[in-house]
């Protein structure tokens, strides 16, 4: 039996991040845990402040098939490549027609750089496009493929 996880980043502001990262993988708000009706219901049972709740946000995804991620508040910014990062697949794979793989990796990094994202690197295979490295709002790598 697998046990069940959650992908954490750090950052600085966990609701900016969940907002990005929702967009970037089509995920959602988390629900509240079981037996609650709503997070502020959960909130209150455990007597959080809304300061308390601001220092961390989830995303899951609505198909229930994906990890959820998690976002905590923690003081030090990011200061090293990451050794983890999420490769975000819209391509179709690399046998998937060049033409329309490229143009659906280009777009969706464009629509990630218009929400905050940087690009980093271009990478092309063989003369075409295969992939865009990104940082996220907060420097965190990620890669369209």
């Amino acid at each position: 039996m697998s046990t069940p996880w959650t992908i954490t980043f750090d950052c600085a502001d966990p609701a900016g991040q969940a907002a990005f990262w929702k967009l970037a993988l089509g995920y959602a708000d988390a629900a509240p845990p079981a037996g609650y009706s709503s997070w502020r219901d959960w909130q209150d049972s455990f007597g959080l402040t809304d300061e308390e709740m601001a220092e961390g946000a989830t995303i899951e995804d609505p198909d229930g098939l994906r990890p959820r991620i998690g976002f905590l508040a923690v003081p030090e910014g990011k200061t090293a490549k990451n050794r983890l990062h999420v490769d975000v697949h819209v391509g179709g794979g690399r046998r998937a027609e060049s033409p329309a793989r490229e143009q659906r990796i280009e777009e969706r990094a464009a629509e990630l750089v218009a929400a905050g994202a940087t690009v980093l690197d271009r990478g092309e295979r063989d003369g075409k496009l295969d992939h865009f490295v990104l940082a996220d709002p907060e420097g965190n790598e990620l890669c369209i493929v």
